[in-house]
């Protein structure tokens, strides 16, 4: 085994529980019939080449990444309405297995791009054959309007290396507004919704 999969694997051990509790939230909503505010998660570790170049583009060393890289563990969190957000902010908050750092709202401070999304940096106990490692991981949480343009913007970004051609750019942030707009229209019918889908759970089950 090297060095890097030596480091990565209290990130993936970290990864692989946190989906499982946060993926635990949503089964306890369901079996107590309530709508969960979480729709979906998921997660991943950042590639060892990702790592390398962030490191080097702020100057970090290799024995300062458990501590100065917050994002080497990222989890998403997907809810269907805005206001879900912060309830699960709030359930992340009470849990005494995760502590939140540090918090970043790109919701009410939107990029210039128009990329909205709730960041918290948590920090994370793995237990290991070596001891407990406490580790950074990043939660993003956003509805799955916000996470359709932040995946779409996430796959221009790659081929024009954040130098959009100025069509494209206003293009994006308008999709951006109809995408928030959505979820502000979705937000005023939440309880129509939520009755609906739980008619249909029950329908589908008989």
């Amino acid at each position: 085994m090297d060095e890097w999969s030596v480091f990565l694997s209290p990130y993936r051990q970290a990864i692989d529980e946190l989906k499982i509790k946060l993926k635990g939230i949503r089964q306890e909503y369901k079996l107590t019939n309530r709508s969960s505010p979480i729709e979906f998660v998921t997660a991943r570790v950042k590639p060892v080449q990702s790592i390398i170049e962030k490191a080097s583009k702020n100057n970090i060393s290799y024995d300062e990444l458990r501590k100065d890289m917050y994002d080497i563990a990222g989890v998403r969190i997907m809810c269907q309405f805005v206001d879900d957000i912060m309830i699960i902010r709030d359930l992340i908050d009470k849990r005494e297995d995760m502590r939140i750092i540090e918090e970043r709202d790109y919701i009410k401070h939107t990029k210039e791009s128009g990329y909205r999304s709730y960041h918290i940096i948590i920090e994370y106990p793995v237990s290991t054959v070596e001891g407990t490692v406490n580790i950074l991981a990043e939660i993003q949480i956003r509805t799955l309007a916000m996470n359709f343009w932040a995946t779409i913007e996430h796959s221009l970004n790659y081929k024009y290396k954040g130098e959009y051609p100025v069509e494209i750019k206003e293009r994006l942030q308008n999709a951006a507004d109809a995408a928030y707009q959505l979820d502000q229209e979705m937000s005023l019918i939440r309880e129509e919704v939520q009755e609906a889908q739980k008619f249909f759970s029950k329908k589908r089950n008989i």
